[in-house]
């Protein structure tokens, strides 16, 4: 497979969450599906209904789409759009963590378990308890421990929680009010609940103050991922508005955590989701842009590239249609 090419072009697809199985690379996108709607800021666009599993022997390996792993049909309390999945595995059961529409229109999270890490998952008959918003992303941490890392703003609809519960018409977070952060809580045991009411978390500029709703090169959007180097947490995220993925960091799973940088600049189309995931020593990055429809922002492609670390931590910006830094 080569860096920074679709990973599958038969079906368009969004939003993906890398891990290693068994030595294989599982990645869990959303599956943007083909229409002549109009975009708006509400991502009414975006209407996917169901879940492909796609997998790579290795970095170098062709991609394979290993069909449906779940569908909206099959789960009776979404109403509609399934956004960006995530997975992760748990004394050999791997759980499926999704976004989706309730039937009254309010974002929440549910889990469907498979035996098998490309499914088919079967999904638990409500959504978790305490859930809301979008992009649900779980560290495993070294200790055992699992927290979800969640929510996204407009048609995310993280703001209307701001409260502690849904407002259907919130006020206006100011530029200069501290901007929000992405929920998080802990898993239970039994990885279908949360162990805690989810929190937000802070984000910080260098002198230690809470990154502001008017930073938009800076401040938290949607899409947060959280994996570990050295020891030390790393949050990544979208900001949305101005495409980039930046990221903070901090010592605890909780934070707070501190923004040092970007990690990747602007790709064609308007959104922009990640994740990151090691393999064989080497680091990558799992992105999206909109090169196989010509920039049309809801049919979207997978594509990778190589992530590297300087030696202070810190992670060197990628800028994805140079092709003087590809590996």
């Amino acid at each position: 497979m080569k860096e920074r090419e679709p990973l599958v072009r038969h079906i368009f697809t969004a939003d993906p969450s890398a891990h290693v199985f068994d030595d294989r690379i599982y990645i869990y996108p959303s599956h943007d599906i083909p229409h002549d709607g109009t975009d708006d800021d509400e991502g009414g666009e975006y209407i996917m209904e169901d879940y492909h599993v796609l997998s790579m022997e290795d970095p170098d390996a062709e991609c394979v789409d290993n069909g449906e792993a779940l569908h909206m049909r099959d789960v009776s309390w979404v109403g509609r759009q399934m956004w960006a999945p995530d997975c992760v595995r748990k004394e050999g059961k791997y759980y499926l963590y999704f976004p989706a529409k309730d039937h009254d229109d309010i974002f929440h999270i549910g889990v469907a378990v498979s035996d098998s890490p490309i499914g088919p998952f079967k999904a638990e008959d409500s959504y978790i308890e305490g859930s809301m918003s979008i992009d649900p992303a779980v560290l495993p941490d070294d200790d055992g421990r699992y927290y979800m890392y969640f929510g996204g703003l407009w048609g995310g609809q993280m703001e209307r929680w701001k409260t502690g519960s849904y407002v259907a018409h919130p006020e206006e977070i100011k530029a200069d009010e501290p901007a929000l952060g992405p929920f998080f809580a802990e898993l239970s045991d039994d990885m279908k609940s949360f162990k805690e009411h989810p929190r937000m978390v802070q984000i910080l500029d260098e002198t230690g103050e809470p990154v502001k709703a008017g930073d938009e090169d800076r401040r938290y959007f949607e899409g947060p991922w959280m994996h570990k180097y050295n020891g030390l947490y790393y949050l990544s995220y979208s900001t949305g508005t101005t495409h980039y993925i930046v990221y903070a960091t901090g010592e605890t799973p909780y934070g707070p955590f501190t923004y040092r940088g970007r990690i990747l600049e602007p790709v064609l189309g308007w959104t922009t989701h990640h994740s990151i995931v090691e393999y064989h020593g080497k680091w990558y990055l799992f992105y999206h842009d909109c090169e196989i429809s010509g920039g049309i922002n809801h049919r979207r492609n997978v594509k990778f590239t190589e992530l590297r670390y300087n030696p202070d931590g810190t992670i060197q910006t990628i800028f994805p249609y140079s092709e003087d830094q590809k590996a």
